[in-house]
């Protein structure tokens, strides 16, 4: 039973904070999950191994008990046999420092406490938590628990949640609570907080809206503002797991033509040779509608234009700051193809009338 060095699984100090723990462990989640690299058997123990991990260095009381044990963890299990225990004072034959009568007595915790939400896709080797783990965290950390939440989207395939559910179910608050996973974790009012990834569309976000989010068999509405961005939580008072909270951890989809950065969003737009060479006003379309782009003559291709006001509304206006952001418009020439031969005839004429200099000849 090998040593598991939690940190470096989530390439973080041992110093880090549960906002780093979160950061760290959101990222390798999303990186390694099966659902992102099928019937890849490295990522899907690496994605094991990550949640395993942050199962531990996310609540406080755990990790404590992992930092206190550290390298010497079977030094530590030895020492723990036979030493007289706290419950009814049993002697723990086992080597077991988290059994009845070892040094951290009781830790593992009880069956329906600490239970982890940790399903993918896989072969039936595939789940399951290592025997450190098992040893040290009891073997309740490791049973499934389904989530209560269902963010408005429709199940996976059989045999494994999709990849937004899995992500819902897993304690990505990394607030350290003591509360079960399943993306729960204790709020600073004793409550317990249930967290779920929500997606919405860009026009959704540009726009706000309210969508129906199915709870326990209740619908409740969800009112999305305006500017909300991936990462941008929706919190609803009292809706969650036993009268808890729930947050609600939105997820912007991208958008087949509009790009976003931040508060602003960049497009493509095709223009012909001739709106190009003369000049023109040609419609765009935004998330607003259409207004018109003035094309000068001579428009190189893949120029910019700026929009200002035509991106997205912040959602946390700063003073200073306008409460839109903008629309970066980059031209694309599109040539004409299929020319007959009087039109060939008349471009060569055209193109002899040219005194273009040759752009690869060096600047004088």
């Amino acid at each position: 039973m090998d040593y598991r060095d939690y940190y470096a699984t989530l390439g973080i100090k041992r110093d880090a904070s549960q906002a780093e723990i979160k950061r760290a462990f959101r990222k390798l989640a999303r990186q390694h999950h099966p659902d992102i690299k099928p019937g890849d058997r490295a990522a899907e123990a690496k994605f094991k191994e990550v949640n395993e991990a942050n199962e531990v260095l996310s609540d406080p009381g755990k990790r404590s008990k992992y930092d206190l044990l550290g390298a010497n963890w079977e030094a530590l299990s030895k020492a723990g046999a036979g030493r007289p225990g706290a419950a009814g004072g049993r002697s723990n034959t086992s080597g077991d420092p988290f059994a009845a009568g070892g040094p951290f007595g009781g830790f593992g915790g009880s069956p329906g406490t600490g239970g982890v939400r940790y399903e993918f896709r896989g072969g039936p080797d595939s789940g399951g938590f290592s025997d450190f783990f098992r040893t040290f965290f009891g073997a309740a950390a490791g049973q499934a628990e389904s989530s209560p939440v269902s963010g408005g989207r429709g199940s996976g395939p059989a045999g494994g949640a999709g990849f937004e559910e899995v992500l819902a179910g897993l304690n990505l608050d990394g607030g350290g609570g003591s509360g079960p996973r399943g993306g729960r974790a204790s709020s600073a009012r004793g409550q317990v907080t249930s967290e779920a990834d929500f997606e919405v569309g860009l026009e959704e976000a540009f726009h706000g809206t309210s969508r129906l989010l199915e709870l326990d068999g209740k619908r409740l509405e969800v009112a999305v503002p305006r500017g909300v961005e991936t990462g941008s939580r929706i919190r609803l008072r009292g809706k969650g797991a036993n009268g808890g909270d729930l947050d609600l951890v939105t997820r912007v989809r991208p958008h087949r033509i509009f790009s976003r950065k931040g508060a602003d969003l960049s497009r493509e737009l095709p223009i012909t040779l001739r709106e190009a060479l003369l000049g023109a006003e040609v419609p765009v379309e935004t998330l607003k509608g259409k207004v018109l782009l003035k094309i000068p003559a001579g428009t190189q291709n893949g120029r910019t234009f700026r929009l200002t006001g035509q991106g997205m509304p912040r959602l946390k206006p700063k003073q200073g700051i306008g409460p839109i952001g903008d629309l970066l418009v980059t031209v694309r020439v599109i040539l004409p193809t299929g020319l007959n031969d009087e039109a060939r005839t008349g471009a060569v004429a055209f193109l002899d009338l040219l005194d273009q200099r040759d752009p690869r000849a060096p600047t004088p």
